[in-house]
């Protein structure tokens, strides 16, 4: 317990905030969370909230959900950041490092060795087939998602506004996903300071567990903002996230695959905003287009793997970088540079979580209650509602066709599908994947078992070659 001083929420004073879960009992508890954090975003956190909130009683609802908004709100993946932010709350700076590393490290290690073999066997026999089939899955699974979080987010026509107009502007005009979030959250957030009902929650009043939370609801004195140790935190961060990146861009040139991989990633690591689905179509066109680091249907197989991996779903991005560096090596053997190259991608992808939550939450935890972020955060998840259905529609393009073409009217450009180069075998187990889980209510795992296999017989019996 510690002797903090009450703090006053509202016009309540509240008891002050302590709790006697050791630091051992804590990491065997994240170890559980980590094996546990398979489907998504959205499984990941009822994952944590069941047992931090229904079994530990570590955390109380309400607070859970707070940080849970803040987590929403920054670039990243919220459920990995919010396992950091729990973790900071429970036993400061070292809880956050523990929970947050434990989160990503079984992912790190799975899709690494998925790369090693999808580099060396991925258009070989069986193994092709078997991503053939996790792709019709993973079509499922993404316009589940769009379906999800359409109906948590859009509660009214304002809100289905915001998401169409987000579907417009990426789909149609190209415009920026940064750019589309900020202006949601100007929106929102100006929306609700004028008193506009729509921004507003709605959500129904957290029904707390019959058993207090350990944590209490007061400011544990670690939570509390201090200039300094904001300043020394950051200064630390930033050294970590960007000295790896500035040395090998300064040691091997900018147009080096290992600087670019640095680069790029830690530029994705500053906007993508929404998680994994709504920043995986620019990442996928930047990889393929732009780059040349990918075909386009190996992002759906490098997304396959994440979804049947623990752990958060931007570890796609391992799997890009890895392809990057193993397709120009340089002087390395190919599985040697893919290796450094999935590692540097990871190490800029998660670096920038840390530094969010280690900096950004004390102040957070001071702002709980105000009206004006939660009306962001609702125009922002409405926004990428759109950006995944956008998602949604480019997978299905590039999975069930073989050929698109470019169509340009005005300012409206998009790649419209080649009706005559179908591929009847993806279109069939798409539907198949669809059916099962919205129809049968398999689960993620299940489905992307069957389509797998589904995937393997048919090349088994020479369907597909």
């Amino acid at each position: 317990m510690n002797d903090a001083k009450p703090t006053i929420v509202g016009n309540e004073e509240l008891p002050p905030s302590g709790h006697d879960v050791s630091i051992q009992e804590a990491f065997k508890v994240w170890l559980r969370v980590a094996a546990l954090s398979f489907g998504g975003p959205a499984g990941q956190i009822a994952v944590m909230h069941r047992i931090l909130v229904e079994e530990k009683h570590w955390i109380s609802e309400s607070r859970f959900l707070y940080a849970l908004n803040y987590c929403m709100l920054l670039p990243g993946p919220e459920a990995q950041q919010l396992a950091t932010y729990m973790g900071w709350l429970m036993h400061r700076t070292l809880g956050g490092l523990m929970a947050g590393g434990l989160f990503i490290l079984p992912g790190v290690i799975a899709i690494m060795g998925l790369s090693w073999v999808y580099a060396l066997y991925g258009q070989v026999g069986f193994v092709a087939a078997l991503f053939f089939g996790l792709k019709a899955a993973v079509l499922a699974i993404v316009l589940e998602a769009v379906l999800r979080i359409g109906r948590r987010a859009l509660r009214n026509r304002v809100l289905i506004g915001v998401a169409g107009a987000a579907f417009m502007g990426i789909f149609f005009l190209g415009i920026p996903f940064p750019l589309l979030i900020l202006a949601a959250a100007m929106i929102g957030f100006a929306g609700t300071r004028a008193g506009l009902p729509h921004f507003q929650t709605g959500e129904p009043k957290a029904r707390e567990a019959d058993r207090a939370p350990l944590l209490g609801e007061a400011l544990p004195p670690h939570a509390r903002p201090e200039l300094g140790r904001t300043l020394r935190v950051a200064a630390s961060w930033l050294l970590l996230w960007l000295v790896p990146v500035l040395s090998l861009v300064l040691a091997l040139g900018q147009d080096h695959v290992f600087s670019q991989i640095a680069v790029f990633f830690s530029k994705m690591a500053m906007v993508t905003f929404g998680g994994a689905y709504a920043a995986l179509a620019y990442v996928a066109q930047q990889a393929v287009d732009t780059y040349g680091w990918l075909r386009p249907g190996e992002m759906l197989d490098g997304l396959g793997m994440a979804e049947t991996t623990p752990g958060p779903l931007i570890m796609v991005l391992q799997f890009v970088g890895f392809m990057a560096a193993f397709r120009d090596p340089g002087s390395l053997s190919p599985l040697m540079a893919g290796t450094i190259g999935g590692l540097v991608a990871t190490w800029v992808t998660f670096a920038p979580c840390f530094l969010w939550i280690l900096v950004g939450a004390p102040y957070i935890e001071i702002l709980r209650g105000n009206r004006a972020l939660s009306g962001a955060l609702s125009a922002i998840t409405a926004a990428v509602v759109g950006v995944i259905l956008n998602l949604a529609l480019w997978f299905a393009i590039h999975t069930i066709f073989a050929e698109v073409h470019p169509v340009a009217w005005g300012p409206f450009a998009f790649e419209a599908p080649v009706a005559g180069s179908v591929n009847i075998w993806a279109l069939l187990l798409a539907l198949a994947a669809i059916v099962a889980m919205f129809q049968l209510g398999w689960g993620m795992l299940p489905t992307l078992a069957a389509t797998s296999a589904a995937g393997i017989a048919l090349y088994a019996t020479g369907i597909i070659l």
